[in-house]
């Protein structure tokens, strides 16, 4: 048994085969391919291999064999085995191989081995069956096309085995079906057999057992309905011959029970029937003659176990086989046949098969095969007065499939059109018997005494309830009645409208309900019923067809009656039954009407023709009739069907009919006399009064329906017009409604649905259906009102240039703020009672929501309470901040307050409901992608709550307990379970890329990363929930890894993430699509995220180490170009940056940007752990080559080639036209905005409402009146928009750039520092790389980019690591070659200084980079080098160079002033090693040597200023300074300018040398003294430079020096004792004042000795008069 090795094969066919049926799949042939891959496993079809002695001898041996291994087995293997084998009935070596192959699966689902086992077994059949199903439907499909059709047929074919064999082998697999459904009946009947045994014995049953037990029935049962289906296409494809309805014949009477089981066998048997009944089938008349002998044969009735299907079996019979006889054929068997008798016979047999229940037998399959999601209580009323009495199916059949139920309805659908076509007369006699009984039963003249109306055959009725099941939601069948007026179906239609009594009425209205939905079958519909005849207007009679005037005029007759005479309360109505005096007409009219409202309701809805005739009727009012028959003396179902028309006729609503529906609405809650709703369109004086709101309040609230429907009708009032155009900046009623008697608003009506009937909805009703139903349409009701608030314009309207208040449809925004029911819903929303109904609401059972089908109830209520909880989320913080201090501030008078006060957030709510959390995180994995995103996107926002995460104490201890979040899904011993959703989730699979987007997979995959994304960024420093379902375990505030989980065996959702990472493709073959590498950029998030926490970090790195994950994606890097297609367009393309190919290039360059930055993060830590092996394989891949564990090499793209993405040249988006309509605008706030979000999006919402609201302004101040001027603003407003998305995508494009660049230029020093290369080799390495970076500067600093200064910081970072005296810069062959890059370097950078307005930080590091090249040609000992003149090549730059440069010296900010002083510096020596006064010269001619002298005089006072943290760089910067006037000195020309700046007088001037040596100036710095006495020996420099290049012979300059001298003796005396430790605080031996002192004392001797200052002092001493003394 090959099952355990094909399942996967087969999943992943079933899921091919559902995606080609919802038209998502594009690979036909790769999909026919699968299928002839299992083309022998179909022809097995169930086939198994049954329990043997001789496997299980061989199972206890100890050995066995599987798939020619040989395996050595245990006891509890052996054990497992021989329990599935007895379980499964199968043979014990298939069960050791099923038990082999399922032990990872049980790990999984966290299961037993012989329980899974058991699931995979059911599965691989299931998914068999399924495919099998599939497969024949599309080769029967009309609608497929012909070639792929064809194809499937031929695939069919060789299942059957027919394409090379005999026909007879398609009849073989039919009745191998059969045989299959009958082995699975009897398996059903022993597990019952087995259940009841072990209930009856009292053995207690475990949750396991429960659900294994369940298990196998719910998949046994599903498997019979697909073998069902399959028997049904095999008999529709004329597969099959006589003889295998014969089979079948023989095994219906053996049915025991009258459940889903025998349902199945119904779409076969109608489909046998019509294929050998009909003569339109192809078949013999002597075939159908012989069936119709033994199915109508008497002797085989007592042999049928189910009677009622008996029944309905004839009828369905009759109704084909009397073709044969309604148009007898030429040489027909019947020929000569007393026709007359022969139909006699017919009907008789066929009204005794209705006597025995055939038609409700028929109704019960139908109405039953339809789930109760849409819950229809009028529908389903009717139906059991229909079946009143009739065995029901049991309640498991509503586990029938869609597909089944569609092909049943198919077959079903079948008979209908036959026994319209061919037994017309029966039909007729239908009608005219229950006329006449209806008749005497209502005259009195039944022959029963007792007998009443319930009593009365409803053939017809139930006939016409059928075709409303077979048709309804099948629009293209329904269409078959109104395409053709001449068809029989189109004729029944209008021989069923005639002359009906009251309850066909209803079942004839339901009947055309069914086949008018869509536009066109409404229309039709509508069209149909305006065939108006002579209507009386006092009395409606029925003789003719019913139309539209006959259903008007009967409700308006209605409504005259509860106008003139209301009646306090009515009897509800009840299906039949004694007349009631109060009734109109008949005992049914109530329910009559009832039905005229449902059609009419649902025609509305429908078609827009019918809506707008209804609308504008003159004759009758439709609105005030619907509004007088909602009176609270109607009836209630019949006031809510009047509530639910007048909900139809707001369908595609204008704001026009909103305002007149709601003004009506308000009058009709708020007056007694329901005559005076005409006087709203009349514009009548009406004094309502608020107390009768309440009573009609009241009223509405006491049962399900009035409430429901009446909650439905606000929700349609409440949702946007069709004419808004998306801004959402009108109320939603007139804004002075209800303003004559309360305050203006509908906050009554918001109270009522939520006050009234959602806090206390179980008292309005017991079934569970209703209560959901009600409970999503009041949350439908919440998020409609919270969706159409715009808290955008508030933040518009305080940051915005555009006045809102005068652009808004509303009188005022505080009016908008006040009065939208946005506020009320939102206070509600933190109300005791209905936080718990709305936790209630999203609390439902895991098992029923995963099984429920998208419109189900329960599943619908769990994601509209997800909905309202993530709309209260995003904007509480606008309620509480701005809306409700505004609705206190204005609110006059008294409003009931509901919030409760204690709660100052959702969260708070949340955090008495943390079970929610348990619910959310197993929503998100039951596979529904519209509840999974709900789920997954609350679960972000709780997640991510500081409030709800905050890490509780813990009791003893005083230490943090751990997440509470966390904790919570541990509590409920959920946490493995929603892992494990996540993770299967998040597994890759190749019909993503076929689908697309539209993949459910892919949109849940999307949506769970980016969960993980925010809780991870938003919640970094502390173990989060997103921390528990990648896999860690929380400990406090630690995480750790279980040796026994699934993280430690590298199968937990972490690293599920890893292979998304590394393996998920970015599109199909050369084209990267946004979609799809967008899931790869998410997972690389994840994971940079992860790795860049203290808290996981080391958790990280070391698992992306043991999966080699740097190695697996260098190998997959692959080069892009500018055609490299991204989204099907290339970069050059003008449309690139304005669609989704942009961020595609995004999200490439993402996963290259996190590449690099894992790398360098690896490398760090690779050297911080001293491992060289590891350093080198890491370093060999970065340069281009491999290593594998094995050894093997492997090429990939080396880092210098993966700069790849600088070579893209991003189109600047076009200016917009400018006009007088919007050049006022300030967008800055919308762009702030959206760069905050930062969400992806490439919509800009704020824009377009900006842009929205000054349109708006225009038109109210009518500078719009003309057309063209509307277009043309029309025209401009769409030209911003498309500008503002363009930029955008380019502002997203250029920062992901400048931070791959980033991470590219980090990644290569750390390999050049890091390479284990000589000086050689790595100076090599550095020129190699300079030479692919320089290019790139040149240009991008030309442009003024900032890459140029990313650039430019690694030119600076590479040079630095040049060692200039190396060989292979001095004596190699290729020192040439280096020389001249080094030069380029330096000639390129002298050039991107002198662009016009260039960025100051680049200039910087140019600088910086032309700095380093001179010193360091300063001290290379190549002559060849040194020789190159610089000088020069710096003079050819042009004189703006020097102009720059000095302009930055002086003026710039922050660092770049001392770079550039110290360029300056390097320029001057290297001007004076080549005996050149360019320098000088220059720098005189700008006058900046002056400036540098003058700079001396404001050191102190600057200083003194100066914080202390800027005391450290202003000395950098005046020593730099200093420094470059001591180059500039050593040359005569140099000195002589400094000396004429004044120099000697300047340093007097600034006070340096007068303070108290001791103390120094008033630095605020620790070390100030030390610095201050480096400063003045950087001045001293200065002055000894000037001194001896002016020489001794410069009278001037030696008076001068000896002036200086003389003025500063006594801090030339103070340097002297302190060099001498003379007086002076103890100094450590070398410490840097000291070293600065004697430096500072040898200046000051060589000074003293080249002016001649001793003998100047003696000299001076000697000429000074001695005073005399007395003697």
């Amino acid at each position: 048994m090959e099952a355990p090795f094909e399942l996967e094969g087969l999943r992943i066919l079933h899921q091919d085969l559902i995606a080609l049926e919802e038209g998502h799949l594009r690979n036909i042939d790769k999909l026919c391919e699968e299928i002839r891959g299992h083309i022998e496993a179909f022809r097995k079809l169930l086939d198994k291999s049954q329990k043997s002695e001789a496997s299980r001898s061989k199972l206890t041996s100890g050995t066995v064999q599987i798939d020619e291994n040989e395996y050595s087995v245990n006891k509890e293997f052996q054990e497992s085995s021989v329990q599935l084998a007895d379980a499964l009935d199968l043979d014990e070596i298939d069960s050791a191989k099923l038990i082999l192959s399922g032990q990872d699966d049980a790990e999984l689902l966290d299961r037993s081995t012989v329980v899974s086992a058991v699931i995979a077994f059911h599965e691989r059949r299931q998914f068999l069956l399924e495919s099998l199903r599939m497969l024949m439907r599309n080769a029967q499909d009309p609608d497929c096309e012909e070639a792929v059709r064809l194809e499937y047929q031929r695939l069919v074919a060789d299942v059957l085995e027919i394409k090379d064999g005999p026909a007879r082998n398609g009849s073989l697999f039919t009745r191998k079906c059969l045989k299959a459904m009958v082995d699975i009946e009897s398996w059903l009947n022993a597990l019952a057999e087995r259940y009841q045994g072990t209930l009856a014995l009292g053995q207690p049953t475990t949750s396991e057992y429960e659900e294994f037990m369940s298990f196998q029935q719910s998949s046994l049962a599903q498997q019979h309905e697909s073998l069902g289906a399959v028997m049904t296409y095999l008999v529709k494809g004329s597969y099959t011959s006589v003889d295998d309805f014969y089979k079948l014949l023989e095994h219906l009477p053996t049915m025991p029970r009258w459940d889903e089981i025998a349902v199945h066998h119904v779409p076969t048997t109608l489909a046998f029937t019509s294929q050998y009944g009909s003569p339109e089938s192809g078949g013999s008349d002597q075939e159908a003659t012989s069936l119709h002998r033994r199915i109508m044969d008497g002797k085989d009735s007592s042999t049928w176990a189910l009677r009622n299907l008996q029944a309905a079996f004839k009828t369905w019979w009759l109704a084909e086989y009397s073709g044969w006889h309604f148009d007898l054929r030429l040489g027909s068997s019947v020929q000569g046949a007393d026709v007359n008798a022969e139909a006699q016979k017919r009907s008789d047999a066929f009204f005794q098969a209705l006597r025995d229940g055939a038609l409700q037998c028929t109704l019960s399959i139908c109405s039953q095969a339809y789930p109760d999601d849409g819950y229809d209580p009028a529908r389903n009323g009717l139906t059991q007065y229909l079946l009143r009495d009739t065995l029901p199916l049991s309640m498991e059949a509503t586990r029938i499939s869609p597909s089944f139920r569609n092909l049943l309805m198919e077959q079903v659908e079948s008979f209908v059109n036959s026994f319209i076509t061919n037994m017309p007369d029966t039909l007729r006699q239908f009608q005219s018997n229950e006329d006449d009984q209806r008749k005497k039963i209502l005259g009195g003249i039944q022959p029963n005494a007792t007998s009443t109306l319930y009593d009365q055959d409803l053939h017809l009725e139930r006939f016409l309830v059928i075709i409303a099941y077979v048709f309804d939601k099948r629009v293209e069948a329904a269409e078959s009645f109104w395409s053709d007026p001449d068809s029989n179906l189109y004729g029944f239609l209008q021989w069923a409208s005639r002359r009906q009594s009251t309850p066909r009425v209803g079942a004839f209205c339901e009947m055309v309900r069914a086949i008018s939905r869509g536009e066109e079958c409404s229309t039709a519909a509508h069209l149909f019923l305006l065939d108006e005849g002579n209507v009386s207007s006092a009395r409606i009679r029925r003789t003719t067809s019913l139309n539209w005037a006959q259903v008007l005029g009967e409700l308006n007759l209605y409504s005259s009656k509860v106008r003139d005479n209301p009646i306090a309360t009515r009897p509800p109505v009840r299906y039949g039954g004694k007349p009631n005096a109060g009734d109109i007409d008949e005992p049914e009219s109530a329910l009559m009407l009832e039905c005229y409202l449902r059609l009419m309701a649902h025609i509305c809805g429908q078609s827009s023709v019918a809506r707008s005739w209804l609308w504008s009727h003159e004759k009758f009012p439709v609105l005030d009739i619907m509004f007088t028959l909602a009176d609270l003396s109607v009836p209630p179902r019949l006031q809510a069907c009047a509530i639910a028309m007048i909900r139809a006729m707001l369908t595609s609503k204008t704001s026009e009919m909103s305002s007149m529906v709601w003004s009506a609405t308000d009058h009709w809650a708020s007056n007694a006399n329901p005559s005076t709703i005409a006087a709203v369109r009349t514009g009548k004086s009406i004094t309502p009064t608020s107390c009768m709101e309440e009573v009609t309040f009241e009223a509405l609230s006491k049962t399900f329906d009035q409430a429901n429907e009446f909650v439905s009708l606000l929700q349609a009032l409440v949702g946007p017009s069709v004419d808004e155009i998306g801004l959402h900046d009108a109320l939603p009623f007139p804004e002075q409604l209800g303003a004559a008697y309360r305050m203006s608003g509908i906050e009554p009506y918001i109270d009522f649905a939520f006050g009234r009937v959602f806090s206390a909805r179980a008292s309005l009703t017991e079934d569970p259906v209703q209560s959901r139903i009600l409970t999503g349409n009041i949350l439908a009701l919440a998020n409609s009102c919270l969706a159409t608030f715009n808290e955008n314009l508030l933040i518009l309207a305080n940051r915005s240039t555009v006045p809102v208040d005068a652009a808004i449809e509303t009188s005022s925004l505080a009016t908008y703020a006040r009065l939208h029911p946005f506020s009320r819903v939102m206070e509600w929303m933190f109300n005791d009672r209905v936080v718990a109904a709305l936790f209630a609401a999203a609390r439902q059972d895991i098992t029923e929501v995963a099984s429920a089908p998208p419109s189900s109830p329960v599943l619908v209520t769990v994601l509209r309470a997800i909905e309202v909880m993530n709309r209260v989320m995003d904007l509480q913080s606008t309620y509480f901040e701005i809306v409700r201090p505004l609705i206190k501030l204005q609110s006059s008078g008294h409003r009931r307050a509901v919030i409760n006060p204690t709660l100052a957030t959702f969260e708070d709510s949340v955090a008495t409901n943390l079970d929610l959390v348990v619910n959310l995180g197993l929503y998100a994995g039951i596979g529904n992608q519209e509840l999974a995103v709900s789920s997954l996107k609350l679960l972000e926002k709780l997640s991510s709550s500081r409030r709800l995460n905050a890490t509780p104490m813990s009791a003893f201890r005083q230490q943090p307990s751990g997440n509470r979040l966390v904790g919570v899904l541990e509590q409920y011993d959920d946490l493995e379970r929603i892992r494990t959703s996540f993770i299967l989730a998040m597994q890759y699979d190749e019909r993503e890329l076929e689908m697309g987007p539209e993949a459910p997979g892919w949109t849940i995959k999307s949506v769970m990363l980016d969960f993980l994304i925010h809780c991870l960024s938003s919640l970094s420093d502390r173990p989060n929930l997103a921390h528990a379902i990648l896999g860690f375990s929380c400990r406090g505030v630690t995480l750790t890894i279980d040796v026994e989980g699934a993280f430690a065996k590298r199968a937990s959702l972490f690293h599920s993430i890893i292979h998304l990472a590394a393996n998920y493709p970015d599109g199909l073959e050369s084209n990267v699509e946004s979609w799809s590498s967008s899931i790869r950029q998410k997972a690389t998030q994840v994971l940079s995220v992860l790795r860049a926490s203290p808290l996981t970090s080391v958790l990280t790195m070391t698992e992306l180490r043991a999966v080699d994950f740097l190695f697996a994606t260098f190998l997959r890097q692959a080069i892009i170009s500018p055609d490299t297609l991204f989204d099907g367009l290339s970069v050059r393309d003008e449309q690139f940056a304005r669609t989704d190919s942009a961020w595609a290039l995004k999200h490439h360059l993402d996963q290259r940007c996190f590449l690099l930055e894992y790398a360098s993060s690896e490398l760090r830590l690779v050297a911080t752990e001293g491992t060289p092996s590891l350093i080198a394989r890491i370093l060999s891949t970065l340069f281009g080559s491999t290593t594998m564990p094995d050894g093997a090499q492997l090429p990939n793209v080396p880092i210098f080639d993966l700069l790849d993405f600088l070579i893209f040249d991003f189109p600047k988006p076009a200016l917009p036209r400018i006009t007088n309509m919007f050049n006022d605008v300030d967008f800055t706030v919308a762009l702030e905005s959206e760069d905050d979000a930062n969400d992806g999006s490439t919509q800009s919402p704020l824009v377009e409402q900006l842009l929205a609201l000054r349109l708006n302004e225009l038109r109210k101040s009518e500078y719009l009146n003309d057309g063209q001027e509307q277009e043309r603003a029309l025209a401009d407003a769409e030209g911003h928009v498309a500008f503002f998305k363009m930029e955008k995508n380019l502002r997203a494009l250029e920062s992901v750039r400048l931070q791959t660049l980033k991470a590219w230029s980090n990644l290569l020093t750390l390999a050049i520092r890091h390479t284990d290369l000589d000086q050689d080799g790595r100076a090599a390495l550095i020129l190699q790389a300079l030479q692919t970076v320089t290019p790139r500067l040149e240009r991008y600093a030309a442009e003024g980019s900032a890459v140029a200064v990313i650039l430019g910081k690694l030119v600076q970072a590479l040079l630095f690591q040049v060692d200039f005296k190396s060989s292979a810069l001095n004596r190699s062959k290729g020192a040439d070659m280096a020389h001249d890059r080094l030069f380029g370097v330096f000639r390129t950078s002298l050039q991107a200084i002198n662009v016009p307005d260039g960025d100051v930080n680049l200039r910087e590091v140019l600088y910086s980079i032309c700095f380093r090249y001179l010193t360091g040609v300063a001290r290379s000992s190549d002559t060849a080098f040194r020789q190159r003149n610089i000088t020069q090549t710096v003079s050819i730059s042009g004189k703006k160079t020097i102009g720059i440069v000095c302009d930055d010296a002086y003026g710039g900010s922050g660092t770049c002033r001392a770079s550039a002083v110290l360029f300056l510096d390097a320029l001057a020596a290297t001007a004076k090693a080549e005996n050149s006064n360019y320098m000088v010269d220059s720098l005189a001619r700008t006058n900046f040597i002056v400036v540098l002298v003058e700079a001396i005089r404001d050191i102190p006072s600057e200083l003194r200023d100066s914080d202390a943290q800027d005391v450290s760089l202003l000395l950098t910067y005046y020593e730099s300074k200093l420094a470059l006037l001591v180059t500039l000195s050593q040359t005569r020309t140099g000195a002589a300018q400094v000396m004429n700046a004044g120099l000697f007088q300047i340093v007097h001037d600034s006070g340096l040398f007068s303070v108290d040596p001791d103390i120094g100036i008033a630095i605020d710095n620790a070390d100030a003294l030390t610095k201050y006495y480096r400063l003045l020996l950087s001045v001293v420099r200065v002055l000894a430079a000037v001194v001896l290049s002016r020489g001794p012979q410069n009278q001037q300059t030696m008076e001068q020096a000896k002036l200086f001298l003389t003025e500063n003796r006594p801090m030339v005396v103070a340097v002297f004792k302190r060099q001498a430790r003379i007086g002076s605080p103890s100094v450590a031996e070398g410490s840097s004042s000291t070293v600065d002192a004697e430096e500072l004392a040898e200046l000051l001797v060589l000074l003293m000795t080249v002016t001649g200052f001793i003998d100047f002092e003696d000299q001076r001493d000697a000429k000074r008069p001695r005073r005399q003394a007395f003697s």
